[in-house]
């Protein structure tokens, strides 16, 4: 479903993670940010990610935006989280979408609603995943997609 080679965040990501996840965790809202917290894999210890939640036409969905990190393994092994945006926290299970889906939902969800945006694109650059734009197909070979649903 989704490539297995490890991944690395830009160092940038390694310094603003613990910020936000302090400042999200205090109810504070952070642009379209959550925090996701899903139960380790190995450890089984819940851990707690800041996230990028995609929220459009009511439908939710979270993308690896850096491919295979530990929260998107542990959701996968997991199939549920708990999402808290703002103050509100809520179940949710998870459904990866397949490579074909994930392709879709690139060009036909994520893009139309990146470009509206005024830095959208230089927002995904500095992410390194400026090629969800650029080519739909390549992003979703290493980039997982999970939809996520109400318990």
């Amino acid at each position: 479903m989704s490539i297995a080679t490890p991944a690395k965040a830009p160092s940038f990501v390694r310094f603003f993670n613990p910020i936000a996840r302090r400042v999200l965790k205090v109810g504070a809202l952070l642009g379209p940010n959550a925090l996701i917290t899903v139960q380790g894999r190995k450890s089984g210890i819940p851990r707690t990610t800041p996230i990028a939640l995609v929220d459009l036409d009511g439908g939710r969905w979270v993308i690896g935006t850096f491919g295979e990190t530990n929260w998107v393994r542990n959701l996968r092994t997991a199939g549920e989280a708990t999402l808290t945006v703002g103050r509100d926290r809520e179940r949710v299970i998870a459904r990866e979408l397949s490579l074909e889906e994930r392709a879709e939902f690139f060009r036909d969800v994520i893009g139309p609603y990146v470009r509206r945006l005024r830095v959208g694109g230089l927002l995904l650059s500095m992410l390194g995943a400026k090629e969800i734009l650029d080519d739909p197909a390549q992003a979703a070979e290493h980039r997982p997609v999970f939809e996520l649903r109400a318990v």
